[in-house]
């Protein structure tokens, strides 16, 4: 459900008042957390006055809204949970050219003139692990017949990163992994929260291609869910952060970014389980060196999007 457009005020009348000077408010469209863009916000605020306004949603969602403010445009950063929506608004030339003093410590395959990651995730198994099912450590194992109608799937039509997963591996076996999980009753589960909610709920055992981040925050509340990563590889995905080319507000969108990549923000990012971008930031959680990486073409992947989701539909049925 779309959550409805707020603005975080927190001390802007105070702040303003002590800095002497009028701010108008920055707008942050974000697929992100709710609980991280809430605390980015709330610290951006309180040190420099300006309040900001924010609306998240899905990815999908998020791109919806900016298609139906066309006319009228009024995000001044977005924060995507696809990497491909900053190579293709840095295509369209929507994108403002800035790179953060903060930005120094973000690797270069994280950053480009008009787009720096926010932080990165990564995508495994999320398990169950009071599901009386053996712990996975492979994609394959869901295939298994201990995991015979067990498995959720989030629908890469919803998620990015789910695409990207389900890209490189199709491209691997022309989709026979797939096939392989349908014929085992694994289902087409929405988007990420909603392929997991049954997981920690006891309903299914395992999700193939969780965003790793959602599980590893509920393992640390206590929950009885692990999340593994395949030795055979995985795929990351990097949250691309972008000043957009028509806000009238690029001199107080570039402090947001400043912020963000900021010792404050990147441990706001560290503290939601998400791989911090700044490499000097400590992450209670494996990084990308600790993992594997499945090897593919990104533009061809997307690329093909269309042909790749029909594959899938045409497998599950829709569903």
């Amino acid at each position: 459900m779309l959550k409805s457009l707020k603005s975080i005020t927190f001390g802007v009348v105070a702040a303003a008042l002590m800095a002497g000077v009028a701010h108008a408010d920055v707008t942050v469209y974000t697929a992100g957390p709710q609980s991280l863009i809430d605390k980015l916000s709330a610290g951006f605020t309180k040190q420099t006055g300006i309040k900001v306004n924010v609306f998240q949603a899905t990815t999908g969602k998020v791109m919806a809204r900016i298609e139906a403010e066309a006319a009228n445009p009024v995000v001044d950063v977005l924060v995507s949970a696809s990497w491909d929506t900053a190579t293709d608004f840095a295509k369209r030339g929507w994108l403002v050219k800035y790179s953060s003093p903060n930005a120094a410590k973000v690797p270069d395959f994280l950053k480009t003139e008009g787009a720096v990651a926010q932080g990165i995730s990564a995508l495994g198994i999320a398990w169950n692990t009071k599901s009386g099912t053996p712990k996975p450590t492979e994609w394959a194992d869901l295939t298994s017949k201990e995991y015979k109608d067990l498995v959720n799937i989030p629908d890469p039509a919803q998620s990015g990163s789910s695409f990207e997963l389900t890209a490189a591996l199709a491209g691997q076996a022309s989709f026979k992994l797939f096939n392989d999980l349908k014929a085992n009753g694994a289902i087409i589960a929405g988007a990420n929260a909603d392929a997991l909610n049954p997981v920690l709920q006891g309903a299914k055992a395992a999700v193939f291609g969780a965003v790793d981040y959602i599980t590893l925050a509920a393992k640390a509340k206590g929950e009885s869910i692990d999340v593994i990563f395949p030795a055979s590889g995985t795929v990351i995905a990097p949250r691309p952060a972008m000043i957009l080319n028509w806000s009238k507000n690029q001199d107080d969108a570039k402090k947001f970014i400043d912020y963000m990549l900021s010792d404050e923000g990147q441990k706001a990012v560290a503290d939601e389980m998400l791989m911090p971008a700044r490499t000097d930031i400590p992450a209670n959680r494996p990084l990308i060196s600790d993992l594997k990486l499945l090897k593919y073409d990104t533009a061809t992947v997307y690329g093909k999007r269309k042909e790749t989701l029909a594959e899938i539909t045409k497998i599950y049925g829709g569903k």
